[in-house]
């Protein structure tokens, strides 16, 4: 922990220093800063487009925050040949990846922290002009949904980590980041599609149900951390829901940067 600390902590300061967070904290502030007007063109569904439009403004700001923010730790590192620097101390290569992963999940807690201050100012500002539309909308279930934004994240850089242990450019591995992104976004929508032909009308090869059933297994199903419907709504998430999620982002997280730092101790620099 006292190797970990100091890595984390300026892998945190060269995250907080690079101008692309700027750029995207100010986009996410003026989507959420504009909540209040798209909440007002729809006012009857008020309460789900305001919490639709907030999670999904912290969540979106987050993905730009690991892409263009977390992929590129490790390629400054090996393009400035610092690392030779920190490898040269007493630090093992799993240790130079430990930390700069708790650095980058410091720095997505500490952005959606903030971000979501004023995301929950935004829907309590539409909640005060549109209290009739806006009865449903429960704060705890915005912040379960916020957290479990937040344990996305951070297995999604996790997996960008692994990518980056093993890919030659800092391009490969934003090309995988999103590739695995989109995939684990829509895993459980195509699984159910394929798995049940007669409701689109057409037969599906059984090579492909194999194919996305693999895939299913094999990348995270990035699904079960979406729970917008039942913040909007106000709707019971069952608490062994929130547990398994919690155990299946945290063990897919605790694999991928094993992973990760297991390759890494084997990656030849330039």
């Amino acid at each position: 922990m006292t190797v970990l600390w100091p890595i984390a902590f300026i892998t945190f300061k060269e995250g907080i220093r690079n101008r692309a967070i700027y750029g995207i904290s100010l986009f996410a502030l003026l989507l959420l800063s504009a909540n209040l007007l798209i909440s007002g063109m729809m006012m009857r569904s008020a309460g789900k487009t305001s919490v639709d439009m907030a999670l999904s403004t912290i969540s979106l700001s987050g993905l730009l925050l690991v892409l263009f923010v977390g992929i590129n730790l490790i390629a400054k590192d090996l393009d400035k040949r610092t690392i030779y620097m920190v490898l040269a101390r007493p630090i093992s290569r799993a240790q130079y990846i430990l930390g700069k992963f708790c650095g980058m999940a410091l720095l997505i807690v500490t952005t959606v922290f903030f971000l979501s201050i004023f995301a929950g100012l935004s829907i309590f500002l539409v909640r005060s002009v549109y209290p009739e539309y806006v009865e449903r909308v429960s704060f705890a279930l915005v912040s379960l949904a916020i957290c479990f934004t937040t344990l996305m994240l951070i297995l999604l850089s996790a997996l960008s980590f692994h990518f980056a242990s093993f890919a030659s450019t800092s391009f490969i591995t934003l090309a995988l980041t999103i590739i695995t992104y989109i995939i684990g976004s829509s895993l459980s929508d195509v699984k159910a599609l394929v798995e049940t032909p007669k409701a689109i009308g057409t037969g599906v090869p059984p090579i492909t149900i194999a194919l996305v059933k693999w895939a299913y297994y094999l990348f995270p199903n990035l699904s079960l951390f979406d729970i917008k419907l039942q913040a909007a709504h106000g709707l019971d998430v069952p608490a062994a829901y929130i547990f398994w999620v919690v155990v299946y982002g945290t063990v897919y997280t605790t694999l991928a940067i094993s992973l990760a730092a297991l390759i890494f101790r084997k990656k030849e620099f330039p």
